[in-house]
């Protein structure tokens, strides 16, 4: 079953040139020319993911993604945006997109970057149901509990919502617990593709992750930062 795509741009020539290259890549797409359309396509249509200019009538992308993720929405958005400014793509981030290309882009480029992201998830979203609980890798730490197999992870009983990428950031950290993993090894680990020494895109999702994780963001306990290196994820110690 092919997966399908939702493409938001108020441009007609940017939507045609998007929908065929992935309709040649085998995708179902959708399409919308402004932020509402595209916002009321994504809840009827629980498309597997959302491309979405920043800059739409009616609806902008940044309230467009705000609004999903308010409605815990999960499903990955690649932002597309014809700035190239480190605010807009920053705040992109911080509203909870996943990932953001700057225009002009080629379409193989965009392609590229989808096929990429859905790889990446994909085993999220089917789980081989008739696996046996016990062998489903688990890591416990403090009063985190993550399953990657089945895109969960818990703080003490609550259910963490997590975005993809937040999840994935999440995972790789509690996979090198206690190592120090430095901004460019996260980018090159999580975002799978160089982001020119963007390090603020890493900076966005630890903060998102310490406030669903930290019970005082200030002083975290499990996302240490180290300074002038990078992050690691440790065991809190009881008495801090």
């Amino acid at each position: 079953m092919s997966k399908k795509i939702l493409v938001v741009d108020d441009e007609q020539s940017i939507l045609t040139l998007l929908q065929y290259n992935l309709e040649q890549a085998g995708y179902e797409v959708l399409t919308a020319l402004d932020g509402e359309e595209g916002f009321q396509k994504g809840l009827k249509e629980t498309p597997d993911l959302i491309v979405l200019d920043l800059m739409l009538p009616k609806m902008d992308g940044i309230e467009v993604c705000k609004q999903f993720r308010q409605r815990k929405m999960m499903v990955p958005i690649l932002m597309l945006t014809a700035k190239d400014d480190e605010f807009d793509k920053v705040l992109g981030l911080e509203l909870g997109a996943d990932d953001y290309m700057t225009k002009p882009f080629s379409p193989r480029e965009v392609v590229a970057r989808i096929k990429a992201i859905l790889r990446r998830t994909q085993f999220l979203v089917e789980p081989d149901i008739e696996e046996e609980e016990d062998s489903t890798e688990k890591i416990a730490i403090g009063e985190l509990k993550i399953l990657p197999e089945h895109y969960e992870a818990y703080y003490s009983s609550d259910r963490l919502e997590l975005t993809p990428k937040e999840f994935e950031l999440l995972v790789y950290l509690a996979k090198h617990k206690g190592r120090v993993l430095t901004r460019d090894q996260l980018l090159s680990a999580v975002w799978n593709y160089d982001f020119a020494g963007d390090t603020r895109i890493v900076d966005v999702h630890i903060s998102h992750l310490r406030e669903k994780i930290e019970r005082n963001t200030k002083k975290p306990l499990y996302i240490k930062t180290i300074r002038g290196l990078g992050y690691k994820l440790e065991e809190p110690k009881v008495d801090e």
